[in-house]
């Protein structure tokens, strides 16, 4: 197969795209609790996005699931049971601090844990990362990664120390500042689990290929196994709130005059946005050739880079100075820079192996 790492950076930012905006359509849940909106978005998400795009595009889906190493799909799952414990914290996180710095800090530690210690674990950081010019080069880019992540953290900072309580519950009703970023610390370890997942469930993919599937979708059997795991773990809680809060009556009737249908219809909008971040993620992984390890890395600038343009766009860092808001842009400017580096060091790695 031949791989274009500079498409695949168009399809991260993609899938960027989408898990930067999936929260906008939970706004318009109406008189519904957390757990009860969250859950509902997670059956699109973790269960029903999923089976059917992957039955879709797949050849022979559950043939190439049931046929993969049963330690394998183990692993997968109980490694997207573990991310499922972060996602469930990343919702505390834009609740205590929006959609701009909850994500930027989030996903900050997510980018550095999921992208560094897949290679480091199977023997391959010295050989294929210091070893190489290609992997040297993707070192740097993920290294400005984090810088851009630092700087828009600190734009963050800047913001909440400006603004006044009023200013900041207006945009964000439930803002705290240090519960936040303790939640959004366990929030981003936890999440890199994603991508420890989708790798232990490569042999899915391989085995989808020999059935027969194009290249650019065996990945998506993958997620299957992966979100399964991160929809156990939801659904677990989202039932123990429900119990403990008395909200389990939402699901069915109204109660208080809660749009039944509204919140059906902006919770499920919401879960199938989020899917697609992963649907483009499987395939922008396929055209970065063999330091696949790297995609998480754009994956996570690219969802930081729209988040805060939402967050721009909902108004949450108005009342910020204009020193602030440029500290945010240069953050984006610099996370951009970062994708466009690594996918030229993955460019470099296919020019030396064209055929992979």
């Amino acid at each position: 197969m031949i791989v274009n790492p500079f498409l695949g950076v168009v399809f991260h930012w993609l899938g960027g795209l989408a898990s930067g905006s999936f929260y906008v359509p939970f706004r318009g849940v109406r008189k519904w609790a957390w757990e009860v909106y969250w859950l509902v978005g997670g059956f699109f998400s973790w269960i029903i996005a999923p089976i059917v795009l992957a039955s879709v595009q797949t050849e022979d889906l559950w043939a190439v699931i049931v046929s993969a190493p049963p330690a394998s799909l183990i692993k997968a799952y109980v490694f997207g049971a573990l991310w499922g414990v972060g996602g469930l914290t990343f919702g505390l996180t834009m609740r205590y601090l929006g959609m701009s710095l909850g994500m930027g800090v989030a996903l900050g530690y997510c980018a550095v844990v999921g992208t560094l210690v897949p290679p480091i674990v199977d023997g391959t950081f010295g050989s294929q990362v210091l070893g190489t010019t290609s992997g040297l080069v993707i070192l740097i880019g993920i290294l400005v990664c984090v810088l851009g992540i630092v700087i828009a953290g600190m734009a963050g900072m800047s913001k909440e120390r400006e603004m006044s309580e009023e200013a900041k519950k207006s945009s964000i009703k439930e803002f705290n500042f240090g519960k936040g970023i303790l939640v959004a610390a366990f929030s981003g370890v936890f999440s890199a689990c994603m991508a420890f997942g989708l790798a232990a469930a490569e042999p899915v993919a391989r085995i989808s290929a020999e059935h027969g599937t194009d290249p650019i979708w065996v990945g998506l059997p993958k997620l299957c196994i992966v979100l399964l795991g991160g929809f156990t773990t939801n659904f677990i809680w989202c039932l123990i709130l429900n119990r403990r809060n008395k909200t389990g009556n939402q699901y069915f009737r109204s109660r208080g005059q809660a749009p039944m249908l509204r919140n059906y219809f902006f919770s499920a909008l919401a879960g199938t946005v989020w899917y697609f971040q992963f649907f483009f993620y499987t395939m922008g992984e396929t055209q970065m050739g063999r330091y696949k390890f790297s995609s998480w890395t754009i994956h996570m600038a690219s969802i930081i880079l729209f988040s805060s343009l939402w967050g721009l766009a909902l108004k949450e860092w108005k009342g910020a100075s204009g020193f602030t808001k440029t500290l945010l842009i240069v953050g984006l400017a610099v996370l951009i820079f970062s994708t466009l580096i690594v996918g030229y060091g993955n460019y470099l790695a296919a020019q030396t192996a064209p055929g992979i």
